[in-house]
Parts: structure tokens; C-alpha cells; sequence
């Protein structure tokens, strides 16, 4: 899979450029505020049709500019792909790919990327929404039905939250919360699989990589976490279902008087453990990067035997946060595919790599 070239119009600090890139490593260079996560981010766009950094459209449109747009030749699975992504304020997003439309959904399942970002380095340590993230990201580009779910779910949350909020100004609504709720649990119940099956493997992929980084020294463990009623989150989805129920019930009062949701998938999370304790509790600093570098790079691995392609991978300047021990590690196990590194110096690592080197400034590449 890559990203062959792309030309971006009013996006972000891009007035108007067009960027040709390696099939293997590109470094992206420049100072700060230059457009280096700009380019990365409109990228990603053409994994899942959406930005890693904002939920809101509007905000990738340049000042002065009516719309922004993103052009690009892809390749994955042995096809090529031109696809075109044109956000308008106030309008819905236009996607095509070979000048049919499509929704951001349908992008899942052509072109796949892996994001490692500074915010990643946190994985470990910060709160349950981070690793649920990194589920519905990873899942959504290998399961297209997935991302439609999670996004279902979502409504939902939001429609029943809305209730759960008003309901004393506006009694009746509480008339419609059982409906939602049920909805909420049939919904849960799917996601619940898909997202026990996907912590499986990445557990049984990021063991290996872990204990090779750490020399040995570390055991990496990872273990989904859902509503404590459910028995086996890789039962069958009516089973599931029956469990997420069993929490609606006996939380539906809790709920109702806290004005929160309190079951459901949004409250899943990932388990890390390293040598059989919390890694978010006791794990050094060093630790908890080494592991949350180990997920990353398994999250890598499975889009390999998913689709038989590496993904296209992406590190915006996270190479500036690891010491050397860890920048050689991961440079070491980029291996084939398609890398976008973004850095303010090069340091050597186009050396390292073999890699094409692109300097940007002021949204111009130079």
C-alpha cells in the first residue's frame, strides 16, 4: 500500500502544493508550524475520511479559502485509486474514489494506515478513552461494518446522554430511555466481539515485539476489558447481549439519577500489564513507552496479515521523543512499506533508512 502522490488545495496551511513520495521511507523535515502534521494528517484522511487532530471540518479549511480539497494517487491490493476528499463549512464532506462517491466509511478497507503520533507515547498511562481509540481506529480500516456500528453507538450515547440530562425539565422524555438503552446494549453487544478478537491478536502480536525491545527483561500482557456482567466477550452476540442487559437493568435507576450512562461499550478499555502488574501503575517511564511503541508496531503486524500489504505508516515526530535505543529499534523494524517520518532535523535518519527527504516550509514544499 502507498500513497503515490497527493495535491492539496486550501487545506489547512496549503494554499496549493502537490507531493510526490517514496513507495519506502520519506522524511518529512522542517521547523515548527511549517505543515510537516498537515500533510501527514491529510493522509490519514484517505485511510477513514476523517482527521486524526480535529472532529470538525471546518477547521481544515485555510483562512480565506471556501473549501479545502485533497487529491490523491493510491495503490493497495494491486489496484490504483485516485481519491478526492472536499470539505465545504456547513456542507456535508465529498468523497470520491475513481469519481465514484463514497461515504468515509467505504474508504475503510482500500487504503490502511498505522498513526504513531506524541500522543501515543501516552497510551499507556492515560485514561480508557485513549485505548478505545486505538481500537475503533484499528478496527474500523479492517472491518467497514465496524466503523458503521461505532458510529451508531455514538448517536445513541449521545441521544440517550441528552435524555439523561433534560429529563427533569421535561418528564416524558424518560419515556423513550428504555428504547435507546436496549438499542445501546444490542449495539454493545457487537462491538464487545469485534473488539475482544482484535485485543486478542494485538496481545499475541505485541508480546513478541515487546520482549525482543526490552532484551528479554519484560512480559507484555493485554486484556480486554468490558461491563462486568458480560461472562465471555467472545460468546455469541445474543449471549452478550443478554449480558449487557443484565448491567442496563441494575444500573437503569443509577443512570436515571446521575444523569450519566453507566453501560454500554464506552466504557471498554485495554488491560497493559508488564511482568504480571499495571504498567500504568508501576511501569517506569521507559516502560510504558516501550510498551506503547510494542502496540503500535503489533497494530502494524495484523494489518499485515490481514490484507498481505504493510500498511502505510506514519510517525509524526515521535522519533524527536524516544532516546536512541528506541529510535533504532523502530527504524529497524520499519522493514518494507510505506513510511512517512515527520522531524525538524533530519539527524541522520535518511542516512539510516535509505529514505527520501522532503523539506517543508510555510505549507510550500521546498
Amino acid at each position: 500500500m502507498k500513497v503515490e502522490r497527493i495535491a492539496l488545495s486550501g487545506f489547512r496551511n496549503y494554499d496549493q502544493e502537490c507531493v510526490e513520495f517514496s513507495g519506502a521511507t520519506n522524511v518529512i523535515k522542517g521547523e515548527n508550524g511549517q505543515g510537516k502534521t498537515n500533510l501527514l494528517e491529510a493522509v490519514y484522511m484517505l485511510t477513514c475520511g476523517r482527521s486524526f487532530r480535529t472532529r470538525l471540518d471546518r477547521e481544515l479549511v485555510g483562512f480565506g479559502f471556501s473549501n479545502a480539497e485533497i487529491l490523491a494517487d493510491t495503490e493497495s491490493h494491486g489496484r490504483e485509486q485516485t481519491i478526492k476528499i472536499v470539505m465545504t463549512p456547513g456542507q456535508r464532506k465529498q468523497i470520491t474514489v475513481n469519481a465514484v462517491k463514497k461515504s468515509a466509511s467505504e474508504l475503510s478497507g482500500g487504503l490502511n494506515s498505522v498513526l504513531f503520533c506524541p500522543d501515543d507515547l501516552d497510551l499507556v498511562k492515560e485514561g480508557a478513552s485513549v485505548r478505545r481509540r486505538l481500537m475503533d481506529t484499528a478496527i474500523g480500516q479492517l472491518r467497514p461494518n465496524y466503523a458503521k456500528l461505532a458510529a451508531e453507538y455514538s448517536r445513541l450515547y449521545d441521544q440517550k446522554s441528552a435524555i439523561l440530562r433534560d429529563w427533569r425539565e421535561k418528564p416524558s422524555l424518560l419515556e423513550t430511555l428504555d428504547d435507546f438503552s436496549a438499542r445501546m446494549c444490542a449495539v454493545s453487544a457487537r462491538l464487545i466481539r469485534y473488539r475482544a478478537a482484535f485485543v486478542k491478536r494485538l496481545a499475541a502480536a505485541a508480546g513478541p515485539i515487546h520482549r525482543e525491545f526490552s532484551g528479554g527483561a519484560d512480559e507484555l500482557e493485554l486484556q480486554y476489558l468490558t461491563v462486568s456482567t458480560v461472562r465471555d466477550p467472545f460468546s455469541p452476540e445474543r449471549e452478550i447481549f443478554y449480558d449487557v442487559c443484565e448491567h442496563q437493568e441494575a444500573h437503569r435507576r443509577a443512570e436515571i439519577e446521575s444523569g450519566q450512562c453507566l453501560t454500554g461499550a464506552h466504557k471498554d478499555d485495554i488491560a497493559i500489564s508488564i511482568n504480571g502488574r499495571s504498567a500504568r501503575t508501576f511501569g517506569s517511564q521507559g516502560q510504558k513507552r516501550t510498551a506503547a511503541l510494542s502496540i503500535k508496531l503489533a497494530e502494524r503486524e495484523i494489518f499485515l496479515q490481514e490484507t498481505g500489504e504493510y500498511p502505510v505508516l506514519l510517525l509524526d515526530d515521535v522519533l524527536s521523543e524516544l532516546d536512541a535505543k528506541r529510535q533504532d529499534y523502530v527504524l529497524n523494524r520499519i522493514g518494507a512499506g510505506q513510511t512517512l517520518i515527520t522531524c525538524c532535523e533530519d539527524d541522520g535518519i535518511a542516512k539510516r533508512t535509505g529514505a527520501r527527504v522532503l523539506t517543508i516550509s510555510g505549507g510550500r514544499l521546498i
